[in-house]
């Protein structure tokens, strides 16, 4: 019967999670879906994350299309570190949007950034304005490809190695194999680590009886080997 289990599990899973967050904080360490990719290092919301990667890319973009005419080597640099420092930095919970923003990075930040510098002129047609945009979109792709490989690399680790719960996307995944427990067993694991860093064992004085169960059992033992008279 499995009725009264699925009726406390949401209690006992709930007062462990609190439990946790408790004790990491007394480690030293922030929750799990507050904390970047370090531990100790709290995480930014996810606008905040979006936002520095599309300042950096922004940036090279402008510094690369006035000196070069195309994206270059600064454009590489910022667009890489500004990416791998959102997913890296964002709170884990919201891990999404920076794992699939370079593509979309790319495609706004380029045309915005080529049409305010480079604004043909009023005879220009959508021929040459098509072509001053897909230009650098062109020569930036090789670059936006091995980011993205970077970025969800770096997302999918934290997705396995930074787990929210049992309820959680890897959680659920595994559920379809049968193996959703895992989650919940490596979660009491961490807190029982964390608190017995923290409270010692008590031990029971010494002379004190271990249980009356041992003599009960012995007296019953005796009352069946007890004498009767046998039957001849």
């Amino acid at each position: 019967m499995t009725g009264p289990r699925d009726t406390t599990a949401p209690k006992r899973q709930q007062t462990s999670r609190r439990q946790r967050t408790a004790a990491q904080q007394r480690a030293g360490r922030w929750p799990v879906a507050d904390r970047s990719i370090i531990g100790s290092v709290l995480g930014i919301p996810p606008v905040a994350a979006i936002g520095v990667a599309l300042v950096l890319t922004a940036l090279g973009v402008f510094v690369d299309i006035l000196r070069l005419g195309t994206l270059g080597t600064i454009f590489t640099i910022a667009y890489f570190v500004g990416c791998v420092l959102a997913v890296g930095w964002v709170r884990r919970r919201s891990l999404f949007g920076p794992m699939v923003q370079p593509p979309l990075l790319l495609a706004v930040a380029v045309p915005a950034v080529v049409l305010v510098i480079g604004t043909p002129g009023p005879g220009a047609g959508a021929t040459e304005k098509m072509l001053m945009i897909g230009a650098p979109l062109v020569n930036g792709f090789p670059t936006m490809a091995v980011t993205t490989a970077v970025v969800l690399v770096i997302g999918v680790i934290r997705l396995f190695g930074q787990r929210l719960g049992a309820d959680d996307a890897v959680a659920r995944l595994r559920g379809l194999f049968g193996r959703d427990r895992r989650a919940e067993d490596a979660e009491l694991d961490e807190l029982e680590s964390l608190d017995l860093d923290e409270k010692p064992r008590s031990r029971a004085p010494a002379g004190t009886p271990v249980s009356g169960k041992r003599g009960s059992d012995a007296a019953r033992g005796a009352g069946r080997t007890s004498g009767s008279p046998r039957r001849s």
